[in-house]
C-alpha cells in the first residue's frame, strides 16, 4: 500500500565506505522506489575509504562543520564543502571525502539508488594517492 511517512531517524549502519550512518529513507525501511536519504556526522580526522558509486547519482546538503573531498579518476582534484553548501557528485565518480577538523561535519545525503550501498565500489588502488 503506498502512503506517505514520517520518520525520525534512529538506527544507523556502516557503509562500505568507512562511516556509519544515521538510517533515514531508503528501500528497506520505507519502500522507497528511487531514492535514499540518511544523515552523517564524520567526526575530526574521519577519513571514506576512497570509492565510487557506479550507477547512482549522489547529493549532499552540509548541514554543519567543514569537509575535504577528493575527487577525479586519480582523486586528482580537491573541494571544500562548508556548512550551508550543497554538492553534487555524479555516478561513477571517484571520490574520498574527509572530516580535518576541529568540529564533527553533519550532513544529509540523498542518492538515486533506494539500496545505495549495493553499488558502492571501492578502490583500494587510489588511497595512497591523499595525504
Amino acid at each position: 500500500m503506498r502512503s506517505c511517512q514520517k520518520i525520525r531517524p534512529s538506527g544507523s549502519y556502516d557503509g562500505k565506505q568507512g562511516f556509519t550512518y544515521l538510517e533515514g529513507v531508503s528501500r528497506e525501511r520505507m519502500g522507497a522506489q528511487g531514492l535514499c536519504m540518511h544523515l552523517l556526522t564524520i567526526p575530526p580526522g574521519g577519513r571514506a575509504k576512497a570509492h565510487k558509486h557506479a550507477t547512482h547519482e549522489t547529493a549532499i546538503y552540509a548541514i554543519s562543520g567543514a569537509t575535504v573531498m577528493y575527487w577525479g579518476e586519480r582523486l586528482e582534484h580537491r573541494m571544500e564543502v562548508s556548512a550551508g553548501e550543497l554538492l553534487y557528485i555524479p555516478a561513477d565518480m571517484p571520490h574520498l571525502p574527509m572530516n580535518p577538523g576541529p568540529e564533527p561535519a553533519v550532513a544529509v545525503i540523498a542518492r538515486t539508488d533506494p539500496n545505495e550501498q549495493e553499488s558502492v565500489i571501492l578502490l583500494p588502488e587510489l588511497e595512497m594517492l591523499v595525504p
